[in-house]
This record gives structure tokens, C-alpha cells and sequence, in this order.
């Protein structure tokens, strides 16, 4: 299993996965694993980098991987549909994977959200609302109680997401493995928000352990933006989660508040560490992999931004490292909106209200 060529299609991974639909791939997973060159130089590295570009994936994300399992599951189950709170990458995803699979998709966003994702969701016929950020979990939950849709986000205040998800995030693990020709990183330092991404790639590498194809596990590293990075400050007080408040952040995709148990867990199994970086070195990393014909939206480049200010501060960083590009610089170009004005957005009664219909 584990010696196979690392192409598309995650159905390759189907032993270790939970149940899947081959039908449904888009042809997720199999990115590039590219050679950094001078970005190592600019990080200060005495080892090779490379970097792994999830913006290959069908939507142009690292979240097919997440949904082509959290899809797959909802067919297995029998769910009519499917529900996301998002304000990126995941809702787009999640609209892609839910089409092709015949179900219904609702996306609940904040009015804030980039117009580009409102115009990639409701042009993959997905239903999208917009509700003020904190009523973001009571609507999903609403939703789900109402119409017995799957939901594809967490509905608790500490992130607890579909627990299906993270198995498609650990098929990074197992495409790195065999990209180095057998050989585990010595670190991969991954952007992160709620911790699903981090969560699943250090499982993929347990795994690999567990399985005695490989003898150990890389060190982790998470990257968040300073002006909040919840990871970082439940790990500095030994906590399961953490709560913070602060300015939003040019990384608007993993500029969280919240924290996760899982994303804690994974850190302290792979003796990782929880790294942040501030928003003018996330512009210099942004432009640096620019010049290296890479263009990756500012979340994506959060590693890269982390590694930097690690190696200023002096920490020690085991090559050869992987930096994981989670999504491409399109999305952080504004789009004009299919929707043109807020006031001819559905509203969640009326959303509710056609989903009950549809499903009688």
C-alpha cells in the first residue's frame, strides 16, 4: 500500500481510510512536492525544504482532501445533505464534493468573507447565507436539527470538527513518505487554524509508525498569526484549548480564535511545537514565494513566515524539512459576488424552510 506511486485520487489510500466513494474523487490529493531552493536560504535553514502545494487539488485547496472523506461518509450514511460554516476554502470544498455527490449544501458565512468564495459556492449550487460571526454555530446547529443534515464543521465553541475529515488530511503523511523515497521529514511545519490539517497529517504519520513502515515521526510544527494564535497559548499553559481575542490577521483563513484538544494532542505526540509569525514577515514569505513562481493565498505562506522567525529566535530545525502551501493566491482576490447585494441573500428561515421541502 504504502509503496505505491503517490498520484490523485485518494480512493488509492481506501485500506486506511473510512468508508469511500470512489465515484465522488475529483481527482483530491497527489500534489507536487516541489524543492524550496532560495526560499530555505531566506528561511535560514542548514537543510533542504521543500514544499508541498495543496493548490494542485480540484478546488484549489488542501480541504478536498477533508471533504472527500466527509462526503463519502454522508453517502455511506444515508444523509440528505450536508452543512458547513465557513468563510473560505472549506465551504468552497465542501459546495464541490456535495454537488457531485447529488446533496444538498448549505454554506453559512460572515458578511466579512472574501466576495471570491460567495461566487465560487453558489456557482458549485451550494445555498449560502450570511449571519453575524457569533451566530454562526447556533444557525448550523439549527440546520442540523432541523433537517438531519451531516455537519461538515464543528458546532461546539472549541473546535471539535467532523471527525471523518482529519482522515483525508493524513494521506499528506503517506504522499510525503513515499515522495522522499521512503524516508519520514525531519520537521513539517503546517498553517494552522482550528488544528484539523495539523491533526491529520501527525495521524498519517502515527500511522506509519504504528504500521512498522517507517521507525519514527517527524517533528510538528503548527503556524498562526501572532495577533491571536490560540495553539500557541493552550500549549505555553499546558491547557487542552484556549480562548483569545485579537485584530484579524492578512492569514484570514486561519486566524482563529479557538483552539482544538486535537490540534493540542498532535503537537505534544510528535514532540512539535507551536510556532507564530508576524504579518510583515507573512508579506516578505508571500512575496519570496513569488519570486519563485509560487503564488499561495497569506495562509498558505503562514509556514514559511513561522520557520523564519523560529530560526531568528534561535530554534533548532531538523531537515530535511516539509512546508505544507494550503491554497492558491486566487482566493485572495476580491470577486464580484453572483449575489449582489446582502439583502438578496436568503435568509436562514428561508433556506431551512426549501431544505424541508426538498427532502418531503
Amino acid at each position: 500500500l504504502f509503496q505505491q506511486s503517490p498520484l490523485p485520487g485518494l480512493q488509492r489510500w481506501a485500506p486506511v481510510l473510512p468508508p469511500v466513494a470512489p465515484h465522488l474523487s475529483l481527482g483530491e490529493g497527489g500534489t507536487a512536492l516541489i524543492e524550496g531552493g532560495r526560499i530555505g536560504e531566506w528561511i535560514g535553514l542548514d537543510s533542504p525544504i521543500w514544499l508541498k502545494d495543496e493548490s494542485r487539488n480540484p478546488t484549489w485547496s488542501h480541504k478536498d482532501r477533508l471533504n472527500y472523506c466527509i462526503v463519502g461518509a454522508a453517502v455511506a450514511t444515508g444523509a440528505r445533505g450536508i452543512a458547513v460554516a465557513s468563510t473560505g476554502n472549506h465551504g468552497a470544498s465542501a459546495a464541490a464534493y456535495a454537488r457531485r455527490a447529488g446533496l444538498r449544501c448549505v454554506v453559512i458565512s460572515t458578511p466579512q468573507a472574501q466576495p471570491a468564495f460567495e461566487h465560487f459556492q453558489t456557482r458549485l449550487g451550494s445555498d449560502f447565507i450570511t449571519v453575524p460571526s457569533e451566530a454562526r454555530w447556533p444557525a448550523l446547529r439549527r440546520i442540523i436539527d432541523e433537517t438531519g443534515f451531516m455537519p461538515a464543521s464543528n458546532l461546539t465553541r472549541f473546535h471539535t470538527g467532523n471527525p471523518f475529515g482529519p482522515e483525508g488530511y493524513k494521506t499528506i503523511a503517506y504522499e510525503l513518505f513515499a515522495q522522499l523515497n521512503g524516508n519520514v521529514p525531519g520537521t513539517v511545519v503546517l498553517p494552522t487554524g482550528y488544528g484539523e490539517l495539523l491533526f491529520g497529517v501527525t495521524k498519517g504519520f502515527r500511522e506509519l509508525l504504528r504500521l512498522g513502515v517507517t521507525d519514527r515521526v517527524p517533528r510538528i510544527f503548527s503556524a498562526e498569526p501572532a495577533v491571536r494564535a490560540p495553539l500557541a497559548h493552550a500549549m505555553a499553559r499546558n491547557l487542552a484549548a484556549a480562548e483569545v481575542s485579537g485584530p484579524a490577521s492578512l492569514a484570514a483563513g486561519i486566524a482563529c480564535t479557538v483552539s482544538s484538544y486535537r490540534a493540542a494532542a498532535a503537537l505534544r505526540a510528535s514532540n512539535g511545537r507551536a510556532l507564530t509569525f508576524s504579518e510583515s514577515t507573512l508579506i516578505e514569505a508571500a512575496s519570496v514565494l513569488a519570486h519563485e513562481g509560487i503564488w499561495q493565498e497569506y495562509s498558505g505562506a503562514a509556514g514559511l513566515a513561522a520557520l523564519r522567525e523560529a530560526k531568528q529566535r534561535g530554534e533548532t530545525i531538523e531537515g530535511p524539512v516539509v512546508a505544507v502551501l494550503t491554497s492558491s493566491g486566487l482566493k485572495d482576490i476580491p470577486a464580484t459576488p453572483i449575489v449582489s447585494s446582502a439583502k438578496d441573500r436568503p435568509s436562514l428561515d428561508s433556506v431551512i424552510a426549501s431544505l424541508k421541502e426538498s427532502l418531503t
